[in-house]
Formats: C-alpha cells, structure tokens, sequence
C-alpha cells in the first residue's frame, strides 16, 4: 500500500509557519518499516482541498491529511471530505461525547458549570461533524478526535496532537503493514564526474537489478566534499538484502572503469 501525506493551510504556503509533519511522519513511518510514496501541500481554499481528497480517497492509498479540521471559518477539510465522498455532514455522537467532556473539564477548571446549550458549546460540538460513516481518531492531547473514512485518515494541524495520533493509525488500523526494516541504501560520493556522463550506467544498474533504485543526488557547496555526487542504490524489505549487495557491487565497478574518484561509501 503506497502512504502519502496532505499537509492544509495557508500559513504553511505562506511561511508563517514551518511545516514540522513532514519529517516527523517519515520518522514515524521508518520506525514501522515503511516509507512515504507522496505528500502534498494544500491551502485553506475548499474546492482545491476537496480536489485532492477526491484524489486520495480514490487512490486506495493510505493516506493522512493534518489541519483544517476545527471549526473556524478557514477550516475545511471536513466540509471537503464530505464533498469529495458525497455524504452529508452529521455530529458524530461519540465525538460529541468527547467534545462534551473536554467542555465539562474546562468549565471545571475555571470554577464555572458546563452548558451544552451555550453558543461557546455548540460551537465546539462543530468539531465533532464528519462525513457520515465516518470514524474516529483518538486525540490523546484533549480529546477532540480526528476521523477517518476508509484509508484516508484526519488529524489536527497541531503537532503534538498529530503525531501521537498519526502513530495510532499506523499502529491500530494498519499494524498489518509492518515491517522489520524499511528501505536500505548503500551509496558512495563521486568527485570529477557529472550526471550526464554516468545516466547510462544507472539505467544499466536498473535494468540489470529488477527492482532495486538508483538514486543520484549532486552537489555543488558541501562543506566537506565540496562538489560532488552522492550515488546509490536502494531497495524496499521485499528485496533480498544481497540482491542490494551485487547491485552496489556492479555500479561501483562501474565508476571505477569509468574513472571517478571515489571518496566515501556509506550504507543505510
């Protein structure tokens, strides 16, 4: 299953805010053995919000979208998945029992009595409306949930309400997936050589190693080597670990007839 990763709002694009899901979901996904096929940056506007979550529940891939789901007029990723799967809004009537304690805790907190008719109240209930059909994600923060419907998951903007509830997903819904490593790299730097020159041996590295990638990845002002190349190989759990080996092998004998300078080789 390909996982992906939408990140709304318009604070990001604008730069107001520094995006910290990105990182963090990569990190979370490499503790499980997984790998992110694809993310994907949206701003508060709903009808382009509720193009890619047409996109993504289409996909069949596992996907989480983080913010826009409070309840404030530049939140719309619930009105937008609501649009994107066809379905009318409804108050989830568990979320609205955790919205209610979360209510209940704050009043008690500041010495007052909770009212579930006060405007403030139905206010916050807001947050509790999914598509129908919809479930929900435990929020271990405050306990307002996030939702899903079918492998496209929902979560707050805030990160330290959106990792734990991203590790939940993975852990709760698709412990399935797994596995007891993720993808290993083996690479080396290349100095006095350009992309150009070696394209040909990558492809040849790729059409001889069925499933195993070549990745290039050049330079221009690293600190300590300077202009040079970092080239590789990488392959997915389902590769036999020296299948990766006899691939590294080939595109390092390679650059050796080719004559680059070798300067370091690193494995991850």
């Amino acid at each position: 299953m390909n996982i992906g990763l939408i990140i709304v709002g318009d604070e990001i694009l604008s730069g107001k805010r520094q995006d910290k899901h990105l990182a963090k979901f990569i990190e979370i996904l490499a503790a499980r053995g997984l790998s992110l096929s694809w993310a994907e940056y949206v701003g508060d506007d709903r009808e382009r919000l509720t193009a890619s979550l047409a996109r993504a529940f289409a996909s069949g891939d596992l996907v989480v979208s983080c913010g826009g789901i409070g309840a404030t007029p530049d939140d719309h990723s619930r009105q937008a998945a609501a649009a994107a799967l066809g379905r009318e809004l409804v108050l989830h009537p568990e979320a609205r029992e955790l919205i209610w304690q979360r209510i209940s805790e704050m009043a008690a907190e500041q010495g007052t009595s909770a009212d579930p008719e006060h405007p403030d109240s139905l206010r916050r209930f807001q947050m509790g409306v999914f598509p129908a059909g919809a479930a929900i994600i435990p929020n271990p923060f405050n306990k307002i949930p996030g939702f899903y419907v079918g492998t496209v998951y929902f979560v707050p903007g805030f990160p330290v309400m959106a990792h734990p509830m991203m590790e939940w997903v993975l852990d709760q819904r698709h412990a399935d997936l797994h596995r007891a490593s993720g993808i290993s790299e083996r690479s080396l730097i290349v100095q006095g050589a350009m992309e150009a020159a070696l394209t040909p041996l990558m492809e040849r590295i790729e059409a001889d190693f069925a499933g195993i990638k070549v990745f290039s990845l050049p330079s221009v002002d690293h600190p300590q080597w300077g202009r040079h190349i970092e080239l590789g190989v990488k392959a997915g759990p389902e590769q036999e670990p020296e299948r990766l080996v006899q691939a590294y092998a080939a595109l390092k004998q390679g650059l050796i007839q080719f004559g680059a300078v070798i300067s370091t080789e690193m494995v991850r």
